[in-house]
């Protein structure tokens, strides 16, 4: 039921939730001057950030006397010459690009939230858009985000993000990553928002403000985007959106190794424990572990009632079927149902691999951008 529940929240996004197609009038309905900030924390990213300032120097979304967007990019103490592309970039764009270095802050505090505070205390637009430096984004980013701008209701908007790469292990966390957005934006649907990407999200600085912020998980590293998604979600029930558009798709490079892989979902899943006990986002991540380790429980009952078969092959083909009824849509969307041919193979490797990150979550522990976090 669940499955059903949520695949028919996802087709509900299909247009009833976007208000007009994205920046045919936004750009007339929006006062002058800056509307949005674009927030990249950074750490270690020389290679990679020039391809993002790129794609924002091509954005369509421009307004009467200048750009309606500013760039801001926090440093989080970074090694190489970061913070020389972004000086490069403020040079020559034609838009405003700031640098904020965490380094040269009182206290030099570290972590991306630490970032995304710095960026927005000098963040002069009444909205704040969020992304990574490793990430690309469509020349029409912005724009898919500008309907919402206008609507005094919406606080926070969560966009989809793809993960892009060749080869077996890219497409099968481009598959899970394509799962988890569309459970995320099916959730927002259903007016019970359990997960986003801070890869790609914009939400009002104002309702930040009101909320705290990031205030009371600030300690924890991970979930600058879940924890202010509840939160936010908390104090304005009618206020989330996301935004369906393939413009405002973010794609990201998949993680080149299963050891990386490993670290990069564990860091995701560390956040795990510190959800809202009876919340809806733990419910749903038990759900989904408890539906994928019973495939693995299933076979053993053969081992005392052989007879007990159909009943065996009917729970897989049963969970097979209801995740290809809700990922068809989903792929289709993101361009990929090629992926559906992986959908049996990520189903047999899926549960180990869950309960394993789910256990080293709860451990916690991970190396991620040069950092050993405890």
């Amino acid at each position: 039921m669940i499955f059903w529940q949520y695949r028919r929240s996802w087709l509900r996004l299909g247009g009833s939730d976007v208000p007009g197609q994205p920046g045919s009038d936004a750009d007339q309905m929006l006062p002058a001057g800056l509307q949005a900030s674009v927030i990249i924390a950074a750490r270690n990213e020389a290679l990679a950030l020039p391809a993002l300032l790129a794609d924002l120097s091509r954005q369509t979304w421009q307004g009467q006397g200048g750009p309606f967007f500013e760039v801001i990019v926090a440093d989080d103490h970074s090694s190489d010459g970061t913070a020389d592309v972004v000086r490069q970039a403020a040079a020559d764009s034609a838009f405003p690009v700031r640098l904020v270095s965490l380094s040269e802050l009182p206290g030099r505090p570290t972590g991306k939230k630490a970032a995304v505070e710095a960026a927005l205390a000098v963040a002069r637009a009444p909205w704040a858009i969020c992304t990574d430096a490793d990430c690309r984004v469509s020349t029409g980013w912005l724009r898919a985000y500008a309907p919402y701008f206008g609507q005094e209701a919406v606080q926070f908007v969560s966009g989809p993000v793809l993960l892009t790469g060749t080869g077996l292990l890219a497409d099968l966390q481009g598959l899970e990553l394509a799962a988890l957005v569309g459970t995320g934006a099916a959730s927002i649907a259903r007016g019970a928002p359990t997960m986003c990407n801070g890869a790609n999200l914009a939400y009002r600085r104002a309702a930040f403000a009101e909320v705290g912020g990031f205030r009371g998980n600030d300690h924890l590293p991970s979930g600058d985007d879940e924890f202010l998604l509840h939160k936010l979600a908390a104090s304005y029930p009618q206020g989330i959106r996301f935004v369906r558009h393939p413009a405002a798709t973010v794609r990201t490079a998949a993680q080149s190794g299963l050891g990386a892989l490993l670290q990069q979902r564990v860091r995701w899943a560390s956040k795990w424990r510190h959800y809202q006990p009876g919340g809806a986002s733990r419910g749903l991540a038990l759900l989904v572990l408890g539906a994928n380790v019973s495939l693995y429980l299933l076979p053993l009952l053969l081992l005392w009632q052989p007879a007990s078969w159909p009943w065996v092959v009917a729970g897989w083909a049963l969970k097979l079927g209801a995740d290809v009824l809700f990922l068809t849509p989903v792929l289709g969307f993101f361009g990929r149902r090629r992926w559906l041919r992986l959908v049996p193979l990520l189903q047999l490797l899926y549960p180990p691999y869950a309960l394993a990150v789910g256990l080293l979550g709860l451990r916690g522990g991970y190396s991620w951008k040069g950092r050993q976090i405890i």
